[in-house]
């Protein structure tokens, strides 16, 4: 695969699903965050909430710096989804397995990221499962089969820099599938 030197994921889920915090585990730096005071406690019982955009950046061995872009996962700035999945390389939606709307959720970020990229690569972590119960994962995968949408499923702790390293490079092995071979075609 020929790499460019700048790749953009984006990290994307409801709120509270651990979009910063994933973000927090694998950035090579401090993200920078627009987290603010959480007004909407009856919705969700969190002290604080993405309101803009979170951002991070990993470095490759073979120097492509990918910046990680996370959204705010309140309806109500659903607008930033569209501004900041333009020109992602692909995304990753986080879920809250122990949220009764996970389905719900599941269902909805899957049609707007389809809507606003639908050749983009997708991975699905879902996080706050127990790892000897596959019932919330399966019903996700129904959930897929419903919508006739594909995308690799994964039972994640998105505080673990390792479970969120396997859903970036389950991103980027599958655009390096996707990805048409041009070494030896003729200059």
């Amino acid at each position: 695969m020929s790499v460019a030197s700048e790749l953009k994921i984006v990290f994307t889920g409801p709120m509270g699903a651990g979009k910063t915090t994933a973000i927090t585990a694998v950035s090579d730096f401090p993200p920078v965050s627009t987290e603010m005071r959480n007004n909407d406690q009856q919705s969700f019982a969190k002290e604080s909430t993405t309101v803009a955009l979170d951002l991070g950046q990993i470095g490759l061995e073979d120097g492509t710096v990918v910046r990680l872009y996370g959204t705010p996962g309140q309806e109500r700035f659903s607008f930033m989804w569209e501004i900041i999945g333009r020109g992602a390389m692909g995304v990753i939606l986080l879920l809250d397995g122990s949220s009764p709307a996970v389905l719900d959720d599941l269902k909805t970020y899957t049609e707007v990221f389809r809507r606003i990229a639908p050749e983009q690569p997708f991975v699905i972590g879902v996080g706050r499962t127990r790892p000897d119960d596959n019932a919330q994962i399966e019903a996700c995968m129904r959930v897929l089969e419903a919508l006739q949408f594909s995308a690799p499923m994964f039972s994640v702790d998105v505080r673990k820099r390792e479970d969120v390293l396997l859903l970036i490079e389950t991103l980027l092995a599958t655009l390096e599938v996707r990805q048409p071979e041009i070494e030896n075609e003729p200059a």
